[in-house]
């Protein structure tokens, strides 16, 4: 099959389509690494939304996508980054969307983002607001049954003047949760708001304030994902962990040799790419867990340069990749997001995007795939 694709200068080519849609393999029971897909959301286009108004989710595209994601057995990160949260999707959707994935879900393995983002960081006054807040999205969480991931939070960035502060936060927020829980390190690559995230101004004295806020809390902690795309700062984190916590990788550059570890230890993953690679990666942890290293490995390696593009600077906008292959593949009538993110790259991003997922077998109807890419190609005069 081919499809005539511009490139950067807008000459076009044939591109002829190599990939070999790849084999749904979902995980066992118990799998041999827990995994978590930071899904995304759908927008309703039909919906009179206009900027600074609460969004409205297309819930049937919503929902169906969880469905397919807990079908493959893997873990769902409910209403976090890469569902748009504080980039369209507000607090009061947030826990819409998640009660809905809790009823509709009851067996499938989730966890939910509580943070501030009901909260304005300029209207923080002081550390009391950044509780408050907090206490509020962990209530209405845990009434609907939800397990709890505790997102970074701008306010708190915007107030706490030492790492005390957020020792102080941390320790009355994780005290409030039922169930222990997953902590949330997002770097400013994600989010500029975050910068200087735990009150240290260079990673070695950040990473002391986590562990320190780890150690304190331990018997109420999960594990703690660390998103700062850098194997070294997560391994050297993951190796001074405490017994029993677990690092969760969000390293969407690095994922394949964190998941598999070395001999001193290995990550689980949240990661918001296994979202769109969801099938490879399921499948590739699978193999993991019969021993095949080689077949993990000639799984989830292809999906490396994917991800990279995806996740490029500016990286906050890598959802508008997420939801650009979930288009592509059929779990969405429309390619629209909250607050128009889908204009958030150039054609050429979109353009690769289409080609890397192919060679790593991710188109899973390439024929449905060719006819969308058309119709998105025309939306640009090609």
């Amino acid at each position: 099959m081919q499809i005539r694709l511009p490139d950067t200068s807008g000459d076009f080519r044939a591109y002829e389509l190599s990939g070999t849609p790849i084999e749904k393999t979902p995980l066992p029971p118990d799998p041999i690494r827990t995994v978590f897909a930071a899904a995304h959301v759908a927008a309703d286009p039909f919906s009179d939304c206009v900027p600074g108004e609460p969004a409205s989710l297309d819930w049937e595209a919503t929902m169906g996508f969880r469905r397919h994601l807990a079908g493959l057995g893997l873990g769902i990160a409910e209403a976090m980054d890469t569902a748009q949260r504080g980039m369209g999707l507000d607090w009061p959707l947030a826990l819409e969307l998640i009660r809905r994935t809790s009823s509709e879900l009851p067996d499938a393995l989730v966890f939910n983002g509580a943070g501030t983002d009901q909260l304005k960081p300029s209207n923080a006054r002081n550390l009391d607001d950044v509780r408050r807040a907090y206490m509020e999205q962990i209530e209405g969480i845990q009434k609907v049954g939800g397990r709890i991931i505790i997102m970074a939070s701008r306010a708190l960035a915007r107030v706490a003047t030492s790492p005390k502060d957020y020792e102080s936060v941390y320790g009355e927020v994780i005290a409030a949760c039922d169930e222990p829980v997953i902590l949330h390190w997002l770097g400013d690559m994600f989010d500029p708001e975050l910068s200087g995230y735990w009150g240290g101004d260079n990673f070695r004295s950040c990473l002391e304030t986590a562990l320190t806020i780890i150690e304190d809390n331990q018997s109420n902690i999960d594990g703690i994902k660390i998103s700062l795309l850098d194997k070294d700062k997560e391994i050297a984190m993951r190796r001074r962990l405490p017994a029993g916590v677990r690092m969760y990788s969000g390293d969407d550059f690095n994922y394949p040799e964190l998941i598999l570890g070395d001999e001193e230890g290995f990550s689980h993953a949240l990661l918001g790419i296994f979202d769109p690679i969801a099938i490879s990666a399921a499948r590739a942890i699978a193999l993991l867990g019969e021993g095949d290293i080689e077949g993990y490995s000639d799984t989830i390696e292809p999906t490396v340069p994917l991800s990279r593009h995806i996740f490029r600077a500016p990286t906050l906008y890598y959802k508008t990749g997420v939801v650009f292959l979930a288009w592509l593949n059929g779990f969405q009538r429309h390619f629209i997001m909250l607050g128009g993110a889908q204009s958030m790259r150039s054609l050429p991003y979109f353009v690769d995007c289409f080609k890397m997922a192919d060679s790593c077998g991710l188109l899973s109807d390439p024929e449905m795939a060719i006819l969308r890419m058309k119709k998105f190609l025309g939306l640009y005069g090609a």
